[in-house]
């Protein structure tokens, strides 16, 4: 039986291989099949079996508000069984967008929604989600966490399709949903639909970099929480480096030969293991 992991930094229950987005870059594409039931089963097992302590637990999938009021159920039996941890819920937002269900999770404060926005036009997020309306109802949905004072993560996993209205995004960001609580500029895993996809969407990030350094900088002066995700530090200006975190999961991270020699390697997020392709400008940085 599969269980937490006390020193693991991804403890995370997957709940659902159904996804009701097709987005372009999805690493977990979508299952058809009716795949809850055994799902939770397996989940509740590795909950009552697990060790206590933990501090963060990550609920995944798929798309866990597909779930319903099963979600709810297995919020439950988390907080009975680790009352102090932080809930980090990974979705696409859309159902929130539903007040009657947005308010029921009101009484857990302790729950940060993690939600993506591909863009700040209504028309390219919805190319990138593959679902006509998606951009509407992933807004209302943020509107609808944020009027039970949710703590809500914004996440921009950066593509060829979005990364040139980085700037962009960042002023609609501040102007428009200046209550998130995080902010998330995140590096592409080339694993899943990306790789089908992959002329449509892959991008080097040493191609952003200044896009990135204006978006990131600007949110930073409005006092925004801002943080980079899943590019090495050596593919960002040095004006970035602050804002970089050692995101990626400790089960698929890996390092590059090259990577030994340098001298910000302890403070490097890595390399995706389960990316089919990698950046063409890897480089150690030495002083």
């Amino acid at each position: 039986m599969t269980k937490f992991d006390i020193h693991s930094n991804d403890n995370s229950l997957f709940v659902t291989g159904q996804c009701n987005n097709r987005c372009l870059m999805c690493c977990q594409p979508p299952v058809s099949e009716n795949d809850i039931e055994h799902i939770m089963r397996e989940n509740l097992d590795m909950l009552k079996n697990s060790p206590l302590g933990l501090s963060d637990i990550g609920i995944t999938g798929g798309e866990p508000t597909l779930l319903k009021d099963k979600l709810f159920f297995l919020i439950k039996k988390i907080t009975d069984r680790y009352p102090e941890a932080t809930i980090h819920i990974l979705t696409n937002g859309r159902e929130f967008r539903k007040g009657q269900f947005t308010v029921c999770f009101s009484q857990y404060p302790q729950i940060l929604f993690g939600i993506p926005l591909h863009s700040d036009i209504s028309t390219e997020h919805d190319y990138v989600t593959q679902v006509e309306g998606s951009y509407y109802e992933t807004m209302r949905g943020l509107y609808q966490l944020a009027a039970i004072n949710a703590k809500i993560e914004l996440r921009i996993v950066i593509t060829r399709q979005n990364y040139q209205r980085l700037f962009n995004m960042s002023d609609f960001i501040w102007k428009n949903l200046p209550f998130v609580s995080y902010i998330s500029f995140m590096g592409l895993e080339d694993t899943g639909y990306a790789i089908k996809n992959e002329k449509k969407i892959w991008i080097d990030p040493i191609l952003y970099k200044q896009e990135l350094e204006k978006a990131v900088l600007n949110l930073n002066d409005w006092h925004m929480n801002v943080s980079i995700f899943n590019i090495p530090l050596c593919l960002l200006p040095n004006s970035l480096h602050i804002f970089a975190r050692k995101s990626i999961s400790d089960w698929k991270v890996k390092y590059l030969e090259v990577c030994t020699k340098c001298n910000k390697r302890i403070d490097c997020c890595g390399l995706f293991a389960t990316s089919k392709r990698q950046s063409d400008y890897i480089s150690p940085i030495i002083f």
